[in-house]
């Protein structure tokens, strides 16, 4: 073995064969040690001349080499932890004890604060940082080791692929390899949904050094726009891709933000717009603000087996008293495929209510039967006569009793009207008439044969079967009691 020529250095650490009367531990000073720059010699034959510190970069952790390993590995031996803090004396500057006998030279340790400028190494498999390092040739030109990371990364010239792609906006690719192409496949197709069917198509992104992907935002459509109040094209491919399970989730929504925004807005203007054509027709109907009628976007799953967290359809509701509420109130939903509705009457309604509603169908059956029986009233809700397994007028809903209810005889000549539990009828759209620019105009005539459905279920709910409201039983009482004292 060559023995390597080592040069008359300030090292950083005591050496261990340093007398007792030498050693003696020292104030620290804050004098900094200046660093040799004299090349030192590896296994590979090379020089290697330790790098100078920079102040530009966060200082980096150092992968030890083999004499720095042996060295640590005595000097926790002999019990020499505090030799970081000891002032080296100038006489035992040429002493190192090697852990082969030999005398070797290993790059001073820096107390500089500083570090590197290039303080990750891309190359390395480990999976932490290195000092890059200067290489001095054999005939002692020097080569910057910029040069060999660059034509290593030539050789290289990998390309890595994006995990989630098109459908994903959390998930995160770093940049290892420095700057270069990724190829993004979006994993999920467009389905046949116009407008999204470039999601298919593999890219390639551009990336710098020190950028990374974290998912992929698309822009909303810049085309098929309509003017407020009418509803595009463009709401209802949103709407088809939210039917698809697989992107009825919060990674693919957040990917597509912007179309949802675009089609919020769109909605938010039909109904502002909406409630005139309703007020019209109905002017117990009051002008609210489109947020305070139209129902949240986000579905509840408690208790419910699908757990998509998201609704495939824009809806509203008003009535006398705006969306909340007794009254009876108009339902609009707009959903792609034939799936639209405007419905009408009471949903389920509580227990006090459904039972005023009862006594009134008890006293006085005729006047409901008149109202859902009417021509005009049958040809936009279907006929008013029970049929299994259809729904049609107020009919049909699976809520139901399947029995008379408690306190009525099973063979009662009303009993079909008595079982009901949601007072309510439905007229659906087609896709057409939704896009089509008079479909205000529509939903204005569908609102129109509702009136007389909806005041009457109104009046059951203020007032008793025998024509007073109910306060005036309550009133009645108070006369009572005052007479009698």
């Amino acid at each position: 073995m060559v023995q390597s020529k080592t040069t008359p250095r300030r090292s950083a650490r005591a050496s261990p064969r340093v007398s007792s009367t030498r050693s003696t531990p020292r104030a620290k000073t804050s004098t900094t040690l200046k660093q040799s720059t004299t090349p030192t010699s590896t296994r590979s034959g090379r020089s290697v001349k330790p790098t100078t510190s920079s102040p530009y970069f966060p200082k980096a952790q150092t992968k030890p080499n083999t004499g720095q390993r042996q060295a640590k590995s005595r000097k926790e031996a002999r019990g020499t932890a505090g030799a970081r803090s000891r002032q080296v004396n100038d006489e035992s500057d040429d002493e190192f004890d090697s852990a082969t006998g030999l005398t070797e030279s290993e790059p001073p340790s820096s107390t500089d604060d500083s570090d590197s400028e290039d303080a990750f190494d891309p190359s390395s498999d480990e999976g932490f940082e290195e000092y890059d390092e200067e290489v001095v040739q054999a005939d002692g030109s020097d080569v910057d080791s910029d040069f060999l990371d660059e034509e290593e990364n030539e050789k290289k010239g990998k390309k890595r692929k994006s995990v989630g792609g098109g459908g994903g906006g959390t998930k995160k690719v770093k940049e290892e390899n420095g700057p270069g192409k990724v190829k993004r496949d979006s994993g999920k197709g467009g389905h046949g949904i116009e407008g999204y069917e470039n999601e298919d198509d593999d890219s390639e992104i551009e990336l710098e050094d020190g950028q990374e992907i974290a998912g992929r935002i698309y822009p909303a459509p810049k085309t098929g726009q309509v003017p407020p109040g009418r509803i595009s094209k463009n709401t209802f491919n949103y709407q088809r891709n939210l039917q698809i399970p697989e992107r009825n989730d919060r990674d693919w929504f957040r990917s597509h933000e912007p179309a949802f925004r675009q089609a919020e807005k769109e909605w938010q203007a039909f109904v502002g717009l909406i409630q005139s054509k309703l007020h019209e027709v109905d002017d117990e109907i009051p002008h609210l603000p489109p947020r305070d009628i139209i129902h949240r976007f986000y579905r509840d799953v408690r208790f419910s087996s699908d757990k998509t967290p998201y609704k495939r359809n824009f809806s509203m509701s008003t009535s006398r008293g705006g969306r909340k509420g007794v009254f009876a109130c108009y339902h609009i939903s707009i959903c792609p495929n034939g799936k639209s509705i405007m419905a009408g009457g009471l949903w389920q309604p509580g227990k006090d209510e459904l039972a005023s509603i009862r006594s009134h169908l008890l006293a006085d059956p005729q006047r409901f039967r008149d109202v859902i029986e009417n021509e005009e009233f049958v040809k936009v809700f279907g006929e008013a006569k029970e049929k299994k397994g259809k729904r049609q007028n107020v009919f049909g809903h699976d809520d139901a009793l399947k029995v008379a209810p408690k306190g009525v005889e099973k063979g009662h000549k009303d009993i079909d009207l008595l079982k009901l539990r949601s007072v309510a009828v439905l007229h659906h759209f087609t896709d057409e008439e939704v896009l089509h620019e008079k479909f205000q105009d529509a939903v204005k005539e569908v609102a129109r044969v509702l009136v007389p459905f909806v005041r009457m279920l109104n009046d059951f709910l203020a007032r008793t079967p025998d024509g007073g409201n109910g306060n005036d039983t309550d009133e009645a009482g108070d006369e009572a009691d005052q007479g009698e004292d």
